[in-house]
């Protein structure tokens, strides 16, 4: 039995960057009973997974020894699990069952150990309360906390903008901005202006609505608690608090889509009135830059006066003011309107990434049948109390955890497991929130409040695992912190300096620094960057690989561990029938009896069936008196012949099977393969073994990675047996019977081993792995939560696209790399002659026009990529 363990969260004053970061990881990792760390400079705060024997006051001491101050901040839950904690499945893989079609197979493979959802608490999530005030005060403390939705966020710079600006205002504690969530949540004094924090964050050009506090504790509090309660908790439609509104409407509704299409508008006509009257082209230009420039010059200006001097937008108001002091007008408007369409792009994305989160929850019906003393209420699924009798008809889903009471029936558990075939449940079997009843009515027993179900838990890994990335910060805005302000201060010395101490000419070396401010106009840097993006980010859309930007393109170039889920990633998702076996009848007449007698059913090992005998070219006849047993099979009449299709155990109940047929289903069984045995008038007439296959290309894929320097993993809800077969085939390591939090938790064992992981996935299961990975990665025909949590997507579903990913990424990057080099080489050789009177102001705007051609036909090299070979 593993010890429970604590988390703390402090605030540390005093960061400013990755180094400070990491100094102070590796001071409170050396802390003895400490556990994990994480530690936050955007928000100022660290989080310690310990031990009960951990000395935190020891901790703090050894954390201020490095310069820091550090105080006790809110504690986002009560207690941490260790691994050895994490919850599993109650899963019995000998014997996989479905009626009407509806065989019981088997599956010999370990069962995991039941889980008591009653006692469940989240590490690191803070759930949302039922919808109260916007401002919510801690009792015993001086602090509130106020909670926003904020509208027009879309990158980790938005959220450090944000962030700086409202800790600036007197009063604030602790600031947490969520770029997924769209929320910003403040820990405040209770005689704190709130009108005033949405006033500042409004300035710098985002929209603010008031949003649903959280339930946590304010800072000052206790930093570890006992206890989590849940009660006043919303689930389902309003789950964890997450209240978006209406802020994913039609994208061209936006603000930032309408600003971008009036400046389109604007560039196209002054484009007209260029080759009408010539004599105002300059003018028209001008005035088609300044229509979107105007509001991103205000945004730079409030972000300075708001603490954050060199954002992008300064970066953009200095190149495009400074084109126009060149004559360059047109490029100018050019560079402002394709600015504006990147960031309207960007905010897209990052709306369609918070809805996917939400999708999540529709997974669970919001409604539910409670029986209490002999009648059945419906009843919000969300109000559903631990201990409910609830009643679930055939063909619905499962509105709550719970173990069955009452019933017999089949399970699809795709949603958390992955698992390709429904599985046979019956009393005292475990269910899970958000899988669908397939054959009978059940009767069921909550065991989870509607905070804690399944899908509730995949949403809290999701979010967890999204916001605890770093994301890498937009290479511009980072260069242009210092290329900016150094260009200016080296302009102002070589146009003043020599003067003054040395006597020189004012008028030559004022003609000096302004030749050498042209020479330092980023304009080249800002459209050659995202030009080579985007022209390998069209290279691999040509081929179905789909990176969301140029920021998942440099992380495919670090992967060192590609961790595969299998069903529906690795194999094709569905069974196929792979060996007929003969006994009293023969192969193609066993496939047609079956057939017949599973026509109509949707089963997935139905369907197996229906597809090879019509392979086989025989359209199969319904049969007669068909119908399921519970737990065993199906039976019916075809000819006047008695038909039983069902699993080897369901057959000997009816004959006795030869030691011959035993041994050849054990066999078979240990290739990964389902057998179903169907009998005819109570004598064996054959065999027929199923399995999901690995694609046609799975093999290759998998050492195409090898060649590039990348290892494999397979992680998997399914069975030790079936996993083990299909990795075998593929040369590669399973980790079999996962949950989804399983499979976040190996990918943070690996992360933690020093591998850059990537993950690959196709379902709702694979979510939180596929967010907590360095790079997640959606298989084509997958799931849309998938799909939008990755930051890529395999949209033909090979697996050698993994491969090819790796390659463009390393492709891109050395062109952006060699983009870089050029630009500013050609800078600095400018700089030279121009200091040295070689060089004047022509040459100089040549200069850089001459870098924004080169690099960009360079970038324009990745269209002809064509992957490997």
């Amino acid at each position: 039995m593993s010890t429970s363990l604590l988390q703390s969260r402090f605030r540390v004053e005093g960061m400013d960057c990755a180094s400070c970061a990491k100094k102070i990881d590796t001071a409170a990792r050396r802390v003895d009973g400490v556990e994990d760390v994480s530690v936050s400079v955007t928000a100022g705060t660290m989080t310690v997974t310990h031990r009960p024997v951990a000395d935190m006051a020891s901790l703090s001491k050894r954390i201020e020894s490095l310069g820091y101050t550090v105080s006790p901040a809110a504690a986002k839950s009560s207690m941490a699990r260790s691994a050895g904690q994490i919850d599993t499945v109650a899963q019995d893989h000998t014997g996989h069952d479905h009626h009407h079609g509806g065989h019981h197979h088997e599956h010999a493979g370990d069962g995991h150990s039941a889980r008591d959802h009653a006692d469940h608490d989240h590490p690191g999530h803070d759930h949302g309360d039922d919808m109260r005030d916007e401002t919510e005060h801690s009792p015993g403390s001086q602090l509130s906390q106020s909670r926003y939705r904020v509208e027009g966020m879309d990158c980790a710079s938005c959220a450090q903008k944000i962030d700086t600006a409202v800790r600036r205002i007197e009063g604030i504690e602790e600031v947490s901005v969520s770029v997924t969530a769209g929320t910003m949540t403040v820990s405040h004094g209770a005689d704190v202006n709130v009108s005033e924090i949405k006033k500042r964050v409004e300035s710098l050009g985002y929209k603010v609505f008031p949003a649903p506090a959280t339930k946590s504790n304010t800072a000052g509090g206790d930093a570890s608690h006992e206890g989590h309660d849940h009660k006043d908790e919303k689930g389902v439609a309003g789950l964890h608090g997450h209240d978006h509104g209406n802020e994913e409407g039609p994208w061209w509704k936006s603000t930032k889509a309408k600003l971008t299409i009036v400046c389109g508008l604007a560039l196209v006509a002054a484009f007209v009135v260029g080759k009408l009257l010539p004599a105002y082209e300059t003018w028209a230009f001008i005035a088609a830059m300044a229509v979107g420039l105007i509001p991103i010059a205000r945004r730079a200006v409030m972000a300075a006066l708001n603490g954050s001097p060199f954002t992008i937008e300064t970066l953009m108001t200095i190149a495009a003011v400074g084109a126009v002091v060149i004559d360059a007008s047109e490029e100018a408007a050019a560079v402002v309107f394709l600015f504006l369409v990147g960031e309207l792009l960007e905010g897209v994305a990052a709306g369609r990434a918070r809805a996917s989160i939400k999708a999540l929850a529709t997974l669970v019906p919001k409604t539910a049948l409670v029986e209490d003393g002999g009648k059945t209420t419906e009843v919000p699924a969300e109000s559903l109390a631990i201990g409910s009798t609830i009643l679930v008809r055939p063909g619905d889903r499962v509105p709550a955890d719970g173990i069955i009471l009452l019933g017999d029936t089949s399970i699809d558990e795709s949603p958390v497991t992955g698992e390709s075939v429904p599985k046979t449940k019956g009393p005292e079997d475990q269910v899970f929130a958000g899988t669908i009843n397939q054959d009978a009515a059940i009767r069921v027993k909550v065991t989870a409040a509607a905070a804690d179900n399944t899908i509730s838990r995949i949403i809290d890994l999701v979010e967890q695992a999204q916001e605890s990335k770093a994301p890498t910060e937009r290479f511009i805005d980072r260069f242009s912190t210092y290329y900016t302000p150094g260009v200016m201060v080296v302009a102002a010395l070589i146009a003043v300096v020599p003067p003054l101490a040395f006597g020189g000419d004012w008028s030559e070396w004022i003609y000096k620094g302004l030749a050498v401010l042209l020479i330092g106009c980023p304009c080249a840097l800002v459209i050659s960057t995202p030009a080579a993006i985007a022209a390998s980010l069209s290279a691999g859309a040509r081929r179905g690989l789909l990176m969301k930007g140029g920021a998942v393109l440099e992380s495919f170039r670090k992967v060192t561990k590609v961790a595969f889920d299998k069903t529906g990633t690795l194999t094709e998702g569905k069974p196929k029938v792979t060996d007929v076996v003969g006994a009293s009848r023969s192969e193609k007449e066993t496939v047609e009896l079956a057939a017949n007698l599973e026509i109509g059913s949707s089963h997935p090992l139905a369907v197996a069936i229906l597809a090879k005998a019509r392979e086989n070219g025989y359209e199969p006849t319904s049969a007669t008196d068909g119908k399921a047993i519970g737990g065993e099979g199906v039976v019916g009449t075809v000819n006047g012949a008695s038909l039983f299709l069902g699993s080897p155990q369901a057959a000997e109940k009816r004959v006795q099977l030869s030691q011959e047929l035993r041994e050849r289903i054990t066999s078979l069984n240990d290739q990964g393969k389902t057998v179903s045995v169907l009998l005819v008038n109570e004598q064996v007439a054959g065999l027929l073994a199923m399995r999901d296959e690995p694609r046609a290309d799975a093999a290759a894929g998998i050492a195409a990675l090898k060649e590039l320097g990348i290892s494999a993993v397979m992680l998997t809800g399914d069975n030790k047996r079936t996993a083990a077969a299909i990795a075998a085939s593929l040369g590669i390591e399973p980790r079999a019977e996962l949950m989804p939090q399983d499979k976040q938790r190996i990918v943070g064992e690996m992360q933690k081993a020093g591998e850059i992981v990537a993950k690959v996935g196709d379902g709702i299961n694979d979510a939180p792995a596929l967010a907590a990975a360095d790079v997640g990665i959606a298989m084509g025909g997958g799931t849309d939560v998938a799909l939008e949590t990755a930051d890529a997507a395999v949209l033909h579903g090979r697996v050698m696209d993994v491969a090819n990913m790796v390659a463009l990424s390393r492709a891109t990057m050395s062109n952006i790399f060699q983009n870089i080099t050029i630009s500013l080489g050609l800078k600095a050789v400018f700089l030279v002659t121009t200091v040295v009177g070689i060089t004047g102001l022509w040459p100089a705007i040549l200069a850089d026009t001459g870098a924004t051609v080169l690099v960009t036909a360079n970038a324009m090299r990745l269209l002809g990529w064509r992957g490997i070979k």
